[in-house]
């Protein structure tokens, strides 16, 4: 269960940084940003619950 909550975690890391990297600096698009906010914001949530199990 562990590993599968740490795969998670990586892969949303993962993603989060991919689309970090994709977004335009010069011009923002709300479908990028709104995607990046809804990744964090569920790491956020996967990190708070792994903390409470340990």
């Amino acid at each position: 269960m562990q590993d599968k909550i740490d795969n998670k975690i990586k892969k949303l890391k993962t993603e989060i940084k991919d689309l970090e990297e994709r977004m335009p600096a010069h011009s923002i698009n709300i479908n990028m940003m709104n995607k990046l906010e809804e990744l964090k914001l569920e790491l956020k949530e996967i990190q708070m619950k792994k903390t409470n199990n340990d």
